[in-house]
């Protein structure tokens, strides 16, 4: 029996205080820019995966800095060519909302079958940079959010 991928994700906005965010290119879609995605393995805990899923596609330890679960449940259409990975009859995915907040831009390592370059971008920029709606719109709340955990 071939193991699916099962259709629960994490979305890992890993940014500054100063509102650097962090994007990688994909290997598979070249000009695809996006934060840390990546779906959950079997038993795994959410934070888990969010963890894992930083070291794997950028070298970072995130068990080193705040993870924040931002508790914002996207759920969306898998693509059809991407499907195939899924169990017959899987059409949609829940994708957990995660932030990351480094003390300053860190040097990053990426995983090359996955990745093909790095940005650090100002929060506006990044949101703009980003085709995925989830993944601008999780952006675009960096400011408030910061505000929140300030006050």
């Amino acid at each position: 029996m071939p193991a699916y991928k099962i259709p629960v994700s994490v979305l890992v906005v890993i940014h500054t205080r100063a509102l650097d965010v962090l994007l990688i290119e994909r290997a598979d879609r070249p000009g695809f820019w996006q934060s840390v995605t990546g779906s959950r393995d079997e038993g795994e805990a959410l934070a888990d995966t969010a963890l894992r899923e930083v070291a794997e596609e950028t070298g970072i330890d995130a068990r080193a800095y705040p993870l924040a679960d931002w508790h914002i449940e996207n759920r969306f259409e898998i693509l059809p060519s991407a499907r195939r990975r899924y169990a017959p009859g899987v059409v949609f995915n829940t994708e957990h909302v995660f932030g990351l907040l480094l003390p300053q831009r860190l040097p990053v390592t990426l995983a090359p079958e996955e990745h093909r370059e790095f940005l650090w971008l100002p929060w506006a920029d990044a949101a703009a940079k980003t085709p995925s709606w989830s993944n601008a719109a999780a952006i675009r709340m960096l400011p408030h959010r910061l505000a929140g955990a300030a006050s």
